[in-house]
């Protein structure tokens, strides 16, 4: 099956300005990620703020242009594109941002919200619109009685799933999800990830989801892409990745997911310090001065991604690491 959304080598880079007194820098935000989504997949991008997630999230959706690789919407590269194809292209992707306090207009009700995006792109009359808004209402479980509501009246998770439908109307074939369900309860989060997989079954969604919490990754991805600094550091098959973590950083990232387990805990100390600053990215591996398995070689020379045992890993002691 061909992918839905593919992405090469793709880097975005930002020039710093250093002010009065300091020195112009360049953030490398992201830095040489590749990965392939296929109709009725997840792809789940994590890692800890900093790493590159959302700006990925950005560039999927076509509000950013890359600095250097490409992106292709079904299999049509997005760079030099027509304005007319690239706002075709815009249209199968679509997003869900993760505050459902802020995205979404408190001025308006939320039939209009969902019939917006119909309005704007000049799709249907006013009464196909109004019924494509209630039917989509039913659809993530929002009540009839509610199309004149305005959002202050509904509930963190009720918001996101306004949030949802808006990104539905337009009947995208890719979702980007930005940390959808990170500003919700923990009991809410599972009713929004449910309604998720539904609609993905329903719809054959393809979903790029942006998360740094892997008990949620846990439950809706098919595959992982770990960030760290902006460069893939581990990739693969969920089962794969989730059973036999190659990376240090995942290991990292899966230990720091709580559990009763004491073996689990006491992976989770030997992870120490915070992310280096993307001003200044040390040599050699960007992991080093927080992994407990680094050696001379490890700050001396950065590790590519490898193949090693069903999964990308960019590590130098990837077999050794159990």
């Amino acid at each position: 099956m061909a992918p839905l959304l593919e992405a090469r080598d793709l880097r975005r880079h930002y020039e710093i300005g250093g002010g009065l007194f300091g020195r112009p820098g360049m953030v490398k935000a992201v830095d040489g990620a590749s990965f392939r989504l296929r109709q009725g997949e997840t792809l789940a991008i994590v890692g800890e703020s900093g790493s590159g997630k959302s700006t990925i999230a950005r560039m999927a959706t076509l509000m950013e242009p890359p600095t250097g690789g490409e992106i292709l919407i079904d299999g049509k590269p997005t760079a030099g594109a027509g304005a007319a194809e690239r706002r075709r292209l815009r249209l199968a992707v679509q997003m869900v941002f993760q505050n459902p306090y802020g995205s979404l207009n408190p001025r308006k009700t939320v039939g209009s919200i969902l019939q917006e995006p119909l309005l704007i792109n000049r799709r249907g009359d006013r009464r196909a619109r109004e019924l494509a808004a209630r039917a989509m209402m039913d659809k993530v479980g929002l009540r009839q009685d509610q199309f004149g509501r305005y959002p202050h009246m509904f509930s963190g998770g009720q918001r996101q799933r306004i949030a949802i439908a808006r990104a539905l109307m337009l009947n995208p074939s890719i979702v980007v999800a930005d940390e959808p369900v990170s500003a919700l309860d923990v009991s809410i989060q599972a009713q929004v990830l449910n309604l998720l997989m539904d609609l993905q079954d329903e719809f054959h969604l393809a979903y790029l989801f942006i998360s740094h919490d892997l008990s949620v990754v846990r439950l809706i991805a098919h595959d992982v892409l770990v960030l760290y600094l902006g460069r893939p550091v581990e990739q693969g098959p969920k089962e794969t990745i989730f059973a036999t973590p190659r990376h240090p950083y995942t290991r990292a990232l899966l230990a720091a997911t709580p559990s009763v387990d004491p073996a689990h805990r006491k992976i989770a100390e030997t992870v120490r310090g915070e992310l280096p600053s993307p001003l200044n990215p040390p040599p050699g591996c960007a992991f080093a001065s927080r992994c407990p398995f680094a050696t001379d070689r490890c700050t001396a020379e950065r590790p590519e991604l490898r193949s090693v045992e069903g999964r990308l890993v960019a590590c130098h002691y990837a077999e050794t690491i159990a």
